[in-house]
């Protein structure tokens, strides 16, 4: 299969991901090598080898840090990712993220600092996306 046509790096994901499902809650430290979806309630930190994604519904209190993160819940703690960052138009943040690289969607909020570790080059993007006048 050919990774480029994918647009984002979640997209790339190969295996099921360790699932904490709505309902649950986790509490104290999170570590591993495996790819991580929360659609519950942490309260603690994480340092993963992976990708963390964190749904709409789902909420973290702590310290995320993991290989990539995406946010589209509620993260009151910092985010560190030692590759990227997404995040999502319904995600809340409060803290500080930092990543080689991070993309934020219309929408989203980030009550803290945004830090990226890597300076790539600029990308450039054609929007697929067309206006309609009504």
């Amino acid at each position: 299969m050919n990774d480029s046509r994918l647009r984002r790096f979640r997209d790339r994901s190969g295996g099921a991901p360790t699932l904490i499902n709505v309902g649950c809650k986790i509490s104290g430290m999170i570590t591993g090598k495996a790819d991580i979806q929360v659609h519950g309630e942490v309260d603690g930190d994480c340092d993963v080898d992976g990708t963390l994604s964190l749904v709409q519904d789902g909420y973290w209190s702590g310290t995320i840090r993991a290989d990539h993160v995406v946010v589209s819940g509620h993260v009151e703690g910092d985010i560190i990712a030692r590759g990227k960052v997404e995040i999502s138009d319904t995600a809340r943040i409060t803290g500080t993220v930092t990543g080689a690289a991070i993309a934020v969607a219309e929408g989203a909020v980030v009550e803290g600092q945004m830090r990226t570790t890597e300076q790539p080059d600029p990308v450039g993007f054609v929007e697929k996306r067309h206006q309609h006048d009504d």
